[in-house]
């Protein structure tokens, strides 16, 4: 069937001949489709969290996991991607990939509780798990080093598209349907990027095989999946025993003795899942450092917004997703750009540049309040749309330009890989901490109130007053909502700081990225010597 569709494309299109001079673009094109997918649906759920919680009556430490799972089995799958696509082929994998994530996308929009969709959305990112870095390796191996800078930075395309689209349109989605619609929406794109693959893509295996390393991939999955279930449930509500639980304790045990066995086991055996020798690269290691934290700030942050901008501005889902499209937008144009000026000048300096506006529009948000006004959410919007643009397509140019095309697929699946565990890392600990922020700023809101004094009667008083024009009551229930209501402002103040200091933790950390960017070697011409002698 596949040779059947590229033999009739090729009559229409001889461009889509693998020797033609355009083929590598139609690959590229391609491979944008599975992107722009696995991409928009780790962000178009940001905006429905909230009405997840209400449809399923469950807390914010319980709803995060219908995102953090989606990362957290994308950044396990990540690794093994490498090797099936060595053994099974490049496309048959990739094709696999969109195919189990438009089957996850379908059974998500059939979940029933929380669990169910937490369960399905692990099907979901386990497909993404492929596309990503089997994606970026056949755009690797299709273009050569000269124009590897351009091809991914015209990649980066789809993945701001769906940073802009996916809570834009998930916001539509769920204002004017439900939370189900935005998992059927992948659904008729993904047919779309089957198809493009079936017509398009010519099969590619590598020459090299080695065996697969299941222990490597069992203590890896627990390790992650351990450390993950500790940070995130550290400060949950049914937690009562907090981080020295007996739950929590065993995380952190397992975790521990599963990562000394993963270590050992990639160090010793002789065909590991994460080759650690890729990391010998001075580029290659400190490249995935910063993509560690950078996943930290972009997830956890993009995790934050939506949620401030739900439960304490009042905004539906289609106006918080309204506010992200400039992201996508922007990002789209600056990622050629610095695709193309990382092909021109050192990159470091385009990475310094991100890395600095990043940084300061994390530091801005971290004084929002009830009276916010727009142009102070936008703007950092704008600003870090710009960073982000500066610092993905010269990154993955910088850590991928020494590696060799036969380890390709291996060192992209792993640079995806950390970048997917700092997301997960980023909406765990950020949401732990916005949990234990939260109720520490309410107890000091709570200590400072004084219920005999001048100030707090005069805003009972007022309150009453409200109360009293808009739903009336004796005067007992009057008192008593009118209390509830000073109350509720301060959760919602408390809510609102721990945000804040969230904010002002990813900012700190983005701001030490800077450190590691001064280790990076660049010497392009001799980079660019290597790679062509290897290959």
């Amino acid at each position: 069937m596949s040779k059947f569709l590229r033999n009739k494309a090729i009559g229409f299109a001889p461009s889509l001949h693998h020797e033609h001079i355009s083929y590598k673009w139609w690959v590229l094109l391609s491979v944008m489709i599975g992107t722009f997918m696995a991409v928009l649906d780790a962000t178009i759920v940001n905006v429905g969290l909230s009405k997840m919680t209400a449809a399923f009556g469950t807390s914010v430490d319980k709803i995060e996991w219908v995102l953090t799972s989606y990362l957290l089995i994308f950044a396990v799958v990540l690794p093994s991607s490498g090797w099936v696509a060595d053994h099974w082929g490049y496309k048959k994998s990739y094709f696999a990939g969109m195919l189990l994530f438009t089957i996850g996308s379908a059974l998500c929009s059939l979940s029933w509780d929380v669990n169910a969709l937490i369960f399905f959305r692990v099907v979901q990112g386990a497909g993404a798990g492929f596309v990503m870095p089997v994606g970026m390796a056949i755009v690797t191996r299709e273009f050569p080093p000269e124009q590897r800078g351009m091809a991914i930075g015209f990649w980066g395309i789809a993945a701001a598209a769906s940073i802009s689209l996916g809570p834009l349109v998930g916001g539509y989605l769920i204002d004017r349907f439900s939370w189900h619609a935005i998992f059927d929406v992948n659904i008729p794109v993904g047919v779309v990027g089957l198809i493009a693959i079936l017509i398009i893509q010519r099969e590619f295996k590598t020459e090299k095989t080695r065996d697969f390393d299941l222990l490597g991939f069992i203590s890896m999955s627990v390790f992650l999946t351990s450390l993950l279930l500790a940070l995130a449930d550290g400060n949950a509500s049914w937690n009562t025993g907090g981080w020295t639980s007996p739950f929590i304790m065993t995380c952190f045990f397992i975790s521990a003795i599963s990562f000394v066995v993963f270590i050992v086991t990639e160090v010793n055996i002789k065909h590991p899942i994460v080759d650690l020798s890729l990391m010998r690269d001075s580029n290659f290691a400190f490249a995935n450092i910063i993509l560690f934290v950078f996943g930290i700030a972009f997830f956890g942050s993009t995790f934050l917004l939506p949620l401030y901008l739900q439960n304490s501005l009042g905004y539906t889902a289609f106006q918080a997703g309204l506010i992200f499209l400039p992201l996508g937008i922007i990002q789209a144009f600056v990622s050629p750009i610095s695709g193309y000026l990382t092909d021109k000048i050192n990159p470091k300096y385009l990475i310094i540049t991100g890395i600095v506006l990043l940084a300061w529009s994390l530091f801005a948000y971290g004084y929002f309040s009830l009276e916010t006004e727009k142009p102070q959410i936008i703007n950092p919007l704008l600003i870090r749309a710009i960073g982000m643009g500066l610092i993905f397509t010269p990154l993955s140019t910088t850590a991928l330009f020494n590696v060799p095309r036969y380890k390709i697929a291996q060192a992209s699946g792993l640079f995806n890989t950390i970048r997917q565990i700092g997301g997960s890392f980023g909406v765990a600990l950020l949401g732990s901490l916005l949990t234990r922020r939260t109720l520490l700023h309410m107890q000091t809101y709570s200590q400072t109130v004084d219920s005999s004094s001048p100030a707090y009667q005069a805003i009972v008083n007022n309150a009453k007053n409200f109360v009293m024009q808009s739903v009336g009551g004796s005067p007992n229930e009057i008192t008593a909502r009118a209390k509830a209501l000073v109350a509720q402002n301060l959760a919602s103040q408390s809510f609102i700081q721990g945000i804040n200091d969230d904010f002002i933790v990813a900012a700190v950390l983005t701001s030490l990225l800077l450190i590691p960017v001064f280790f990076l070697k660049i010497s392009k011409k001799k980079s660019a010597t290597k790679v062509e002698i290897i290959d």
